[in-house]
């Protein structure tokens, strides 16, 4: 039977609502040799003292606060509770996230049969703020078993460098691993270390998948993805091309230039804007939601018609401050999806 210690890392902020339900979804794993090292980056809510509370009553839980250092500095969040960890493995569950029960089962029964896996991953529901709608489940069904598995290394490189299919929360590291790329990365001001993460482990080692759901992933207007929409693709541009210069043989091996990086995210960044634009005006934040129609509109010439007429639309309801999801619902679009 397999029992390596699983160190679960929870960075939190103003969590209030969720954190119960997250340490909750923790508990109840049917695997049960994992500490959690909560991470609460000086929330002005309860976040901290419901954390406590679990953490009185379960020896796995530990609980640290900090002054407010914000996303933009998430990394050195995750080092710090990656210094604090005993575990084999390390997951990562944030504190508005769950799991579900036999997540943790399912990936360490397959790590722990294959020392040249990295990481294990696996199927996530995007749900409504309160867990009780689930709009979609992540589909792997889109890609060949050798990008799943990142075999032969590198193989999973060429896919993540354009569409991230792994999403966080299912994601559990071998340790060793992680170290030997030197922890958690952020980098060209991204709010996050998740995807330049996996990056770097993609040219470590194998992936194992699991191909069922294994928890939930909140959506809400104010969370970190609808904020920077725009923001998170520019610097995933940026990161790209950095990442191009460093492994140049790589890309050669790969077959991908330059053009293709610029090509895709000249695309992509047509779309975030006009994504961000529409986010922006669910917060009745009219004169930035312009702003990002704008940008949407008139950079990067042709690429995206659709979103570039899309974001048309969108400036004619920032102009009357109209509430542009009452619309899209009347067509059927899901919010936060």
């Amino acid at each position: 039977m397999n029992n390596a210690l699983v160190s679960i890392i929870t960075p939190t902020y103003n969590h209030s609502s969720y954190i119960a339900e997250c340490i909750a979804s923790a508990q109840s794993q049917s695997y049960s040799n994992w500490e959690m090292i909560i991470i609460d980056d000086g929330s002005t809510d309860d976040t901290y003292a419901i954390a406590q509370s679990f953490a009185k009553k379960d020896a796995r839980i530990k609980v640290f606060t900090q002054k407010n250092i914000g996303i933009f500095r998430l990394a050195e969040s995750y080092n710090f509770a990656l210094e604090q960890s005993k575990g084999k493995y390390i997951a990562v569950l944030e504190g508005d996230d769950v799991w579900l029960p036999e997540k943790l089962e399912l990936q360490i029964e397959g790590l722990e049969a294959d020392d040249e896996l990295v990481l294990s991953y696996g199927k996530a529901y995007s749900s409504s703020s309160n867990l009780s709608e689930n709009y979609s489940l992540s589909d792997l069904s889109g890609f060949q078993s050798e990008v799943l598995t990142n075999s032969p290394i590198g193989k999973a490189t060429e896919v993540l460098l354009f569409r991230n299919f792994l999403v966080a929360l299912t994601v559990v590291v071998r340790r060793s691993s992680l170290e030997n790329i030197g922890g958690f990365k952020q980098s060209h001001g991204l709010p996050l270390v998740d995807l330049t993460t996996w990056i770097e482990l993609s040219l470590q080692g194998k992936f194992y998948p699991v191909h069922e759901p294994l928890g939930k992933w909140r959506f809400y207007p104010h969370q970190i993805t609808k904020t920077y929409t725009a923001e998170i693709s520019q610097g995933f541009f940026d990161f790209t091309l950095a990442f191009f210069e460093r492994e140049e043989v790589f890309f050669k091996e790969a077959g991908l230039q330059q053009s293709d990086i610029k090509k895709h995210f000249h695309r992509l960044l047509v779309e975030a804007n006009s994504r961000s634009g529409r986010y922006k005006l669910m917060r009745k934040d009219f004169r930035g939601a312009r702003k990002n129609y704008l940008r949407s509109i008139f950079s990067y010439g042709c690429k995206g018609l659709i979103w570039k007429c899309r974001s048309l639309v969108g400036i004619i309801f920032s102009l009357f401050h109209t509430d542009i999801e009452t619309f899209a619902k009347r067509l059927g679009r899901v919010s936060y999806k």
